[in-house]
């Protein structure tokens, strides 16, 4: 069979998948193959490219560096405990398991020094220079969002922000806009149609739609099938969730970078989480807006050209994507094997190997996205991510990765499994203790502090867990105009103390939930695909405790043994309490009351975001007539036409 009757086959099955009607542009087809993980031709070290950074090398020698001396020093105290009496087998399932965290912990402590170093010498964008005064854009570039049962007027208003920005800046005629639903749901399906020819005829930039009516691959599936039809004419993709935002001066920035650096297959941003109402989505917003450009400005400086990708927010070549990305299925049974779940990532890490740079920044603000309202909608979230990120544990070894794309792909699993270890530590911590007599001065050390091996293991840990938090914080209040817009030293005092409290009370719930999909995963349970929950006011009581029940579970399990060794409940009360109330704080977190008595007091206040970048761009004088790419070669703009399939329907 030809390439042509191939091509022929494959637009006919596509065309089977589309619902009654869409209102798309010209089709301009661009090949999409699947990618083999065996495949021993590609090497990314085979090609390093113009981006990387000239003393990558010294940065990881110093991450590494790092990381073995705030881990070895973590390990003195607790080696020296157990050696006292010489080891047995439990003390040293207890170390080791001890070693493999602090290790994970030591690694994002010195990846965030670095990056608070970075931001202080204002080189948090000396690999990539965007540039302050884009010029006007030469390709063209989609702007994607996939929709799933989403609230769609929520979603187009995002979208609509998005264009009213690019049309500030006269630069609505470089980007369409395409929505890419997957949706299911009638009622949301009837939203989408609805709302989309309202959004259409206002939108600066053109606008189009499209619905799947056979779901393959989730959203890998969703925008491999827009890459087949439609990749060849534009040289660039944004990829958004239906959560996300970005100001028109950013996306100019991101357009700029790449016609700058034809070697560059993709750039991340790093996204804050902004319109938090609830307790607990607030203490997600005020973490990731206080600390998060820290740790993403570190995460940027050692992993060079070799970096991440977080599935949204970020800009792509699409000829690269198309190239390199078209994703196998694993071997095997759900929830391992399967279309692979946590695609962003294992995408990164297949677009190096091609040889093309990939970029994380926390050099550009104007990129927004949201984040659930409930801890319970929180852990649905995660559980889906958790399955996807287990399915690399198989992917470390394929072939041709770069070892930095290994390492990432082995952290984005500790960043799961971190949770089933922790419990695991403290069960047998408390497993050991069972053989030792009752000891009423631990019980009592607030009182009466004394140094023991134990409190310094257990200080140093606690530096290295909110050490980044105190980096962030060190950032802003260096920062005279971003200090005032967290209210002022006195409330970000009060924030950070806030975050901290919180984020211990909610860190016990999370871990026995992570630990709880870990064995329902293990067991052969499949995540599934559901919409997300993104806006909610307050938890029903009933909901609360059916969803907590293993966490009051294990924290009536962690009771037994303390009543055994009753000395040692200081120590374990930050564990055993939230757990034990974990619906009623399940309850109180998820209420925008609530929230709103907190931020009316003080606590928890971020920067007003509207969606309008804090450092505009001014357009320079175009360089030349706006040019389409077609087949990977420059050529002259024709506009797409635009003809619906069908008359909509409404």
């Amino acid at each position: 069979m030809t390439k042509l009757s191939i091509r022929a086959v494959e637009h006919a099955d596509i065309q089977k998948t589309i619902a009654p009607w869409a209102w798309l542009p010209d089709e301009a087809p661009l090949e999409m193959p699947r990618q083999s993980l065996t495949d021993t031709t590609a090497s990314a070290g085979s090609v390093t490219p113009v981006t990387s950074p000239r003393n990558i090398a010294m940065r990881r020698l110093m991450l590494l560096a790092g990381t073995l001396f705030m881990a070895g020093l973590s390990a003195i105290a607790p080696f020296y405990l157990y050696a006292r009496e010489g080891w047995d087998g439990t003390e040293m399932l207890a170390f080791g398991i001890f070693m493999v965290l602090i290790t994970a912990i030591s690694c994002w402590f010195v990846s965030g020094l670095m990056g608070l170093v970075v931001m202080l010498r204002g080189k948090d964008q000396a690999d990539l220079m965007f540039a302050a005064h884009p010029q006007t854009p030469r390709t063209r570039t989609a702007l994607l969002m996939p929709l799933y049962n989403e609230d769609a007027r929520a979603s187009f208003a995002r979208l609509a922000q998005i264009d009213a920005s690019l049309a500030r800046l006269g630069a609505s005629a470089a980007f369409d806009i395409f929505v890419l639903s997957d949706s299911t749901k009638e009622e949301a399906i009837t939203s989408e149609l609805s709302v989309f020819q309202s959004f259409r005829m206002n939108a600066g930039s053109k606008a189009f739609y499209r619905r799947r009516t056979d779901n393959a691959e989730r959203k890998v599936g969703n925008l491999s099938e827009w890459i087949r039809r439609f990749g060849a004419a534009y040289e660039n993709m944004i990829v958004l969730d239906a959560d996300s935002t970005m100001a028109g001066e950013t996306l100019l920035r991101m357009v700029d970078a790449m016609e700058r650096n034809p070697g560059v297959g993709m750039i991340q941003t790093a996204p804050v989480i902004i319109k938090a109402r609830t307790i607990f989505a607030r203490v997600s917003q005020y973490s990731v807006r206080l600390y998060g450009r820290v740790a993403a400005a570190g995460l940027a400086y050692w992993t060079g050209s070799e970096s991440s990708y977080w599935g949204h927010n970020a800009i792509i070549r699409t000829r690269a994507f198309a190239a390199c990305c078209g994703l196998p299925s694993l071997k095997g049974k759900k929830p391992f094997g399967g279309h692979i779940l946590s695609h962003d990532v294992v995408e990164a890490a297949l677009i190096r190997r091609a040889g093309w740079a990939v970029h994380v920044t926390a050099a550009l603000d104007g990129s927004w996205e949201e984040t659930p309202p409930s801890i319970t909608d929180f852990i649905r979230r995660d559980h889906r991510w958790f399955q996807g990120n287990l399915q690399h544990l198989g992917l470390i070894g394929a072939k041709g990765l770069s070892p930095m794309s290994r390492l990432q792909l082995v952290m984005g699993c500790m960043a799961y499994l971190s949770s089933p270890l922790w419990l695991a530590s403290l069960m047998v911590g408390l497993f050991i203790q069972m053989f030792y007599p009752v000891d009423w001065t631990s019980f009592f050390y607030i009182l009466n502090p004394q140094f023991t091996p134990f409190m310094l293991a257990s200080f140093l840990s606690g530096v290295l867990l909110i050490g980044p938090k105190f980096m962030g914080a060190a950032l802003v209040l260096s920062r005279p105009a971003e200090r005032r817009a967290f209210g002022g030293r006195r409330a970000i005092a009060k924030g950070m103390a806030a975050e901290i409290a919180l984020s211990a009370i909610l860190a016990p719930i999370l871990m026995v939930a992570n630990t709880k999909a870990f064995i329902q995963i293990l067991s052969g349970h499949d995540a599934g695909w559901t919409a997300q929950q993104r806006e909610a006011d307050g938890l029903a009581w009933s909901d609360a405790f059916r969803a907590m029940r293993w966490q009051m579970a294990a924290g009536v399990a962690f009771i037994i043994p303390l009543c055994v060794r009753p000395d040692l409940a200081t120590w374990f009360a930050p564990i055993v309490l939230p757990l034990l109330l974990a619906a009623p704080i399940s309850v109180w977190t998820s209420r925008v009351r609530s929230g709103d008595r907190l931020a009316a007091k003080g606590f928890l206040v971020t920067p007003a975001q509207d969606g309008v970048s804090v450092n505009p761009a001014v357009l320079h004088t175009p360089r030349s007539p706006l040019r389409a790419v077609a087949g990977g070669v420059l050529a002259p703009v024709v506009a797409p036409a635009m003809v619906p399939a069908r008359a909509p329907e409404l």
